[in-house]
């Protein structure tokens, strides 16, 4: 049992609380109490077994949720693409991350890319993440290899494999099998939960979406697919015979309950009422969709609409605060309306994200009460105004950095601690990334 004391916790959920000197009890993966550092210790000090960790006043919060990762990302930081810049989103993905992940084929690439990201991930604050995978090269398997990563790192995943038919049958059918076989083997684990993954509507043929349909309704699993990221999709969809593409997966079936649709750029407001109807999560990704310069979705009109909008980074960046701020403020470039986003960026990091991660992993995350998940993070922030539940947007926004994340706790243990990442050496990973990101480069040149 691990008994924190002397912090300031925010436990965010409906009946937000900010507690001075608060103090919490870990007990397992759980929080078992949580009130002023007095009471808490007045109970449970004596108890044999207890260690008892002194915050020193740092801000307590439950750790940041990413709900939309690309972990395979991680090599291509830095990577150039050979001849003329890309001029669309479709020459992005058909010369950088379609060509990057066909190219993705060995144990060792797929684990250190993942590796980089978790890393990163956790030391900016971030206790789980649900990730979209594709490495073409290896695909049998491969989910293992990044559950492998994130449990020797220490963070919470959902994983999944981008199921598309560009790369032909024999790809298609065993990112199907992929998916089928992964779900199965995790549909219980406590740590690391799966998806069934689609890549996106207009690399998928009809009988393929009927496929995993139906694979998906045998396991009882929801979808994680990209959704009118690009005008490429809207075309595809109208040019197959239906009115676009949120009516096509419709139709087809993938809009379930639980299901992530991500980015939702092209999307009109009947498309949104769909998706509210069907119970469909949209996924916002502002700094990737900035650098693609695919357009700004309408994030506030879903919010209204009853969509619930959550929050992630798209493999562009590791950092929730950062993704938080950048959503906090392109709404209001956008519009050129200094009135929009604080609302909408507060809903979609605290709240909503948190019901898409305690659905899918059976237990309240995104809190900090009795009986949620011992998922916090620790951080070197003394508020030099007063910090309520109403304004702690604006402190996150603007008076904390990645820098200030001291110690991170996923499922009751400490895995950064003062900074460091406790489950391994960080500078020996990075060095080994490298080694094999050279050898990758290499076979892409």
């Amino acid at each position: 049992m691990l008994i924190l004391k002397g912090g300031r916790i925010v436990t965010l959920g409906e009946d937000c609380k900010v507690i001075e000197d608060g103090g919490l009890v870990i007990n397992g993966e759980t929080i078992a109490a949580v009130g002023k550092s007095g009471d808490i210790l007045a109970k449970y000090g004596n108890k044999e077994g207890v260690t008892v960790k002194d915050l020193g006043g740092r801000l307590v919060m439950p750790g940041f949720l990413n709900a939309h990762m690309h972990l395979y990302s991680s090599f291509a930081r830095g990577m150039s693409i050979a001849g003329p810049s890309p001029k669309t989103f479709t020459e992005i993905l058909e010369r950088l991350w379609w060509s990057m992940d066909k190219d993705l084929m060995t144990e060792e690439e797929l684990y250190y890319s993942a590796l980089v990201g978790a890393i990163e991930s956790l030391k900016s604050g971030t206790t789980a993440i649900i990730d979209h995978h594709a490495s073409f090269g290896m695909i049998e398997g491969s989910l293992d290899v990044l559950e492998k990563a994130l449990k020797d790192v220490g963070i919470k995943g959902s994983l999944c494999f981008e199921v598309s038919d560009r790369w032909g049958p024999k790809a298609r059918d065993a990112s199907i099998e992929e998916n089928v076989r992964f779900i199965k083997k995790n549909a219980n684990d406590p740590f690391v939960r799966a998806m069934f993954g689609l890549h996106a509507s207009f690399t998928l043929e009809d009988e393929t979406i009927r496929r995993c349909v139906g694979e998906a309704k045998d396991l009882n699993a929801a979808f994680h697919f990209h959704l009118a990221e690009g005008l490429a999709d809207v075309t595809d969809a109208r040019e197959r015979g239906y009115k676009g593409v949120v009516d096509r997966l419709y139709d087809l079936g993938v809009l379930i309950p639980g299901s992530l649709a991500i980015h939702g750029v092209h999307i009109g407001e009947p498309e949104v009422e769909l998706l509210a109807k069907c119970g469909v999560n949209v996924v916002h990704n502002p700094e990737s969709n900035m650098n693609n310069a695919v357009g700004v979705p309408n994030v506030v009109g879903m919010i209204a609409k009853g969509v619930n909008v959550g929050l992630g980074t798209d493999g562009y960046t590791p950092s929730m605060l950062e993704s938080a701020k950048v959503a906090y403020i392109i709404h209001k470039h956008e519009r050129r309306d200094p009135t929009v986003g604080w609302t909408e960026t507060a809903k979609m990091l605290f709240e909503s994200n948190a019901a898409i991660f305690s659905a899918h992993f059976g237990k309240p995350m995104g809190v900090i009460k009795e009986g949620a998940a011992a998922d916090l993070v620790v951080l070197d922030y003394y508020p030099p105004t007063p910090i309520t539940p109403q304004n702690l947007l604006g402190h996150l926004i603007f008076g904390i950095r990645d820098s200030a994340v001291n110690t991170v706790i996923v499922g009751g243990s400490e895995v950064v601690k003062d900074h460091v990442l406790v489950s391994m050496d960080e500078e020996s990973v990075m060095a080994k990334a490298k080694k094999v990101a050279e050898s990758y480069w290499k076979k892409r040149s």
